[in-house]
């Protein structure tokens, strides 16, 4: 007797039934950036495909993203240079960019679930998440600053609030924000377990984000560690954290399955920048068909565990699903 695992693979029909993992657009959440201006796109030139966005823009393709049935956008500012200080003042401000963002797409599109960032960078002269001192960050300093702005982006009609900081007990400062302002409602999306990595580069320089001085990596964590991500995610959890992240993607997919072994929340995974744009740069030299590259990528990351994935390739994988390229 022969034991034939491939006469599960013999039929197209087989191979749907007995499939383990399965990928949809409502797993997908597509980043936006905004930028201030009426009717205007700038290319990121090391982003292909996506550009900074004025917010009659963002509220076009959040609304192409609707239609192609992505639960939600992920919103990121590009901050004026004259606006930002050591303190990023600006990221609380009702008539902030982003505030203004997500009013325009709660009433245009109210169904859409608009998540927003929580954090320094964008907004300070810094380039950090936290407030520098001394060459230093001060954990404690950032954690009202942080709170303040989750404020704010829930007044203007945010349904998750995601801190992406890594400062020390934000998660609890932000929740006892929220809960204290009436905002029960508002979830937290944590980027729980978010590394140090080499890959956010077309990411800083669409928002003008990298840091002046220094690096991000006494708040970020160590690319050599997986544990230290079960420690993080028990202090997240206990905070209050509604669901959980894992940043960058790919190239941590066995920290994704060790997050999804050790918690009943949602685990999303960030599709970072570098990872999305190394499919694209090498479709154009013509060594990767990007289509299919891009889908077996998402597929990878809910194969390792994830519930939800942020990715700069959302719409084009949405697309490709919906013409029933995500099977046989």
């Amino acid at each position: 007797m022969w034991i034939r695992p491939r006469r599960n693979r013999s039929r197209p029909a087989l191979r749907r039934l007995v499939r383990e993992t399965r990928l949809g657009a409502d797993d997908l959440v597509l980043p936006l950036f905004v930028q201030e201006g009426e009717d205007l796109e700038t290319p990121i030139p090391s982003l292909p495909g996506h550009g900074r966005l004025s917010i009659d823009r963002a509220v076009a393709r959040a609304r192409e993203a609707a239609e192609l049935d992505l639960p939600g956008v992920a919103l990121f500012p590009v901050v004026p240079e004259a606006e930002k200080d050591p303190r990023g003042s600006a990221a609380a401000k009702p008539d902030g960019l982003l505030q203004r963002c997500v009013r325009a797409l709660k009433q245009t599109l109210p169904d859409l679930l608009v998540i927003t960032d929580v954090a320094l960078d964008p907004y300070s002269s810094d380039g950090h998440d936290g407030v520098l001192r001394d060459g230093r960050i001060d954990n404690d300093e950032t954690l009202p600053l942080l709170a303040a702005m989750a404020v704010s982006q829930a007044e203007a009609g945010a349904d998750v609030v995601a801190p992406s900081d890594m400062m020390d007990g934000r998660v609890g400062a932000i929740r006892e924000a929220l809960d204290g302002s009436g905002f029960v409602d508002v979830a937290i999306g944590s980027y729980c377990t978010k590394y140090a990595s080499a890959f956010y580069g077309p990411f800083r320089d669409a928002l003008d984000s990298a840091p002046r001085s220094g690096d991000k990596k006494t708040y970020q964590m160590d690319p050599a560690n997986a544990r230290e991500a079960l420690r993080e995610l028990a202090l997240d959890e206990a905070e209050g954290a509604d669901w959980v992240m894992v940043k960058p993607g790919l190239v941590y997919a066995d920290v994704i399955r060790l997050v999804r072994e050790h918690t009943a929340l949602p685990v999303a995974a960030y599709h970072v920048s570098g990872e999305y744009a190394m499919l694209r740069a090498a479709a154009e030299k013509g060594w990767l068909d990007y289509d299919a590259c891009l889908l077996e990528s998402l597929l990878s990351l809910r194969r390792a565990g994830a519930d939800l994935i942020f990715s700069y390739g959302a719409l084009d994988a949405a697309r490709l699903l919906r013409a029933g390229r995500g099977g046989d």
